[in-house]
């Protein structure tokens, strides 16, 4: 049923993206940063990705698992950044109904592997310092090899009922998103249907799954902390907590963004429509910015390969 102020389609073409609700006049602006940003997390993670095949020492677990955060990362802001821009830019809002469940898998399987990367340094961490001895032994390539497997498998399969729970419910009221990309909730709100289903599996995905490796990454550092404090020496205790300072930094770039993105997404009504908008993009965007640069700085092999690199250039 339809009235004059309702378009009746099961299944619309396509939707618009407002990009950001409120602030159109500003787009031209608030891009300039989103660019740089973008260009800055390309850029850092094809380094981190090129140092790490140059340099045949490189090698290890904590190189491997650093290489697959580089890709979800790329992935990631890869999805979003260049529709993003060309709204901005070029006012280019339409996006089709396939391209726009297509990026929402993208999106959040990525962002989902990302956390389960997160999860399996905490492991390379846990072993490195509770039973270095072992490490070698115990984190061979095989078995790296079939962590990342695991890891890719596994959010390929927790994020797949999202494009398709947003593909079965009808959408008859508009087919405007007030957003930069098709988020889950901005998408299935649109829709003129009971869609607990598909909340509900967002919140379970959110506290059973991201939730879940949380309490892993938390179980771990607990265990680490406990040998930390087990050195005899403060500078020993420092040393090798410092080891752990760059994926703790990752760890709360992703989290408290992702868990306040998706709260305020659900539950935050009081929330000014832009600013959920950007919130959503901080997630998307800094952790793929600020990750090879806080690796870089605090990998003291990359930071020393890359030194070697721009002094050869100088030369």
């Amino acid at each position: 049923m339809s009235d004059s102020n309702t378009t009746d389609f099961s299944n619309p073409s396509t939707f618009i993206l407002l990009g950001i609700p409120g602030l159109e006049a500003a787009h031209i602006w608030i891009s300039i940063p989103f660019c740089a940003m973008y260009v800055i997390a390309v850029l850092g993670n094809f380094t981190i990705l090129l140092i790490v095949k140059m340099e045949p020492s490189f090698q290890g677990a904590m190189f491997y698992f650093l290489c697959m955060l580089a890709i979800a990362d790329l992935v990631v802001c890869t999805s979003t950044l260049p529709k993003m821009l060309s709204i901005f830019w070029f006012n280019s809002r339409e996006i089709s109904f396939r391209a726009c469940l297509t990026q929402m898998y993208f999106i959040y399987s990525f962002s989902t592997m990302e956390s389960g990367i997160l999860v399996a340094m905490a492991i390379d961490r846990y072993v490195a310092i509770c039973h270095p001895l072992r490490y070698s032994t115990t984190l061979t390539n095989s078995v790296v090899a079939k962590i990342g497997l695991a890891v890719l498998l596994r959010s390929g399969i927790v994020t797949l009922p999202y494009p398709l729970l947003a593909r079965r419910w009808p959408y008859c009221r508009t087919n405007i998103i007030p957003h930069f990309y098709c988020g889950h909730i901005a998408v299935v709100n649109l829709a003129c249907a009971d869609i607990r289903i598909s909340s509900y599996y967002g919140l379970f995905n959110l506290f059973c799954v991201i939730g879940m490796d949380v309490f892993f990454i938390a179980m771990s550092y607990t265990l680490i902390l406990r040998a930390i404090f087990r050195l005899p020496t403060k500078d020993a205790r420092l040393k090798t907590f410092g080891t752990c300072i760059s994926h703790l930094c990752a760890i709360l770039l992703l989290y408290i963004p992702d868990f306040f993105s998706s709260l305020t997404q659900r539950f935050g009504q009081n929330v000014p429509p832009h600013l959920r908008v950007l919130i959503a993009s901080m997630f998307l965007l800094v952790p793929p910015m600020l990750h090879p640069i806080i690796y870089g700085v605090r990998t003291k092999q990359i930071r020393d390969r890359l030194l070697q690199l721009f002094t050869h250039k100088e030369t």
